[in-house]
């Protein structure tokens, strides 16, 4: 696991069940997505425990005998112990790769609501500040343009007016050429090309670009020599039209 999936101890994997469910608040649901835009596992993982939670809430639910919750959680302690936390206590988590049996036991219990906790991403300060990329897509009003590129690749712009920021997420985008960089820009109101940055040389990412985008009419994706251009030297692979 990358030091990408860990923030403060806690295993950004083990929320899967926890989203599905809609059992996450603002701060965790934002940290989530970030790492959901980029995690095909996660996406498939999310996607079997919402058809297994739409499943049980076809039925009538009943009161499950006392003894139920002890088992489920007695049996998800010898699967994967966590070791203690920093501050003596022990919580039991769902993790990835649980079997899918399992995961449902687990959101059968939170559905009938017999107190299964979830591990909270903070301590005991409070939640930790969101980063700029999980303030942009947890605002209300984040916007996102995408497109689709030949190859299959796509990559998708979210802007937040209010944060006055914007970003860039790309899956299976083809590498620029060797000795060339894909920039950014911003377009402005008067038609002009602003340098936003350099998009990072990997076919999945999520970049913030440099900024103020909240007057921003596009954004525009230009290959370039090494280390960028103050202006574009060429015509935009891609353009993003964004809502005035």
């Amino acid at each position: 696991m990358s030091d990408h999936d860990q923030t403060q101890g806690w295993d950004v994997h083990a929320l899967s069940g926890a989203y599905a469910v809609d059992a996450l608040d603002d701060v965790e649901r934002a940290r989530f997505e970030a790492h959901l835009a980029q995690c095909a596992d996660c996406r498939e993982e999310v996607d079997g425990l919402r058809e297994a939670a739409a499943a049980l809430g076809t039925g009538d639910l009943v009161e499950p005998p006392a003894a139920v919750r002890d088992q489920v959680l007695a049996g998800i302690e010898r699967i994967r112990p966590l070791p203690p936390l920093p501050t003596g206590g022990t919580v039991t988590a769902l993790r990835r790769r649980t079997p899918l049996l399992l995961a449902v036991a687990a959101a059968v219990v939170l559905l009938l609501g017999v107190g299964l906790a979830w591990l909270q991403p903070w301590g005991e300060d409070g939640p930790q500040e969101l980063t700029a990329a999980e303030r942009i897509l947890a605002a209300a009003d984040a916007r996102t343009v995408e497109k689709s590129f030949p190859d299959g690749s796509t990559a998708a712009i979210v802007i937040s007016r209010s944060e006055g920021k914007a970003l860039i997420r790309t899956t299976d985008m083809a590498l620029a050429p060797d000795g060339k960089v894909y920039e950014l820009w911003l377009q402005t109101p008067a038609g002009d090309m602003v340098p936003a940055g350099l998009m990072p040389d990997e076919p999945d990412t999520t970049y913030v670009l440099d900024g103020d985008a909240s007057e921003a009419t596009g954004v525009g994706i230009t290959v370039e020599p090494d280390g960028g251009s103050p202006e574009p030297t060429s015509d935009p692979i891609a353009l993003f039209a964004l809502d005035s």
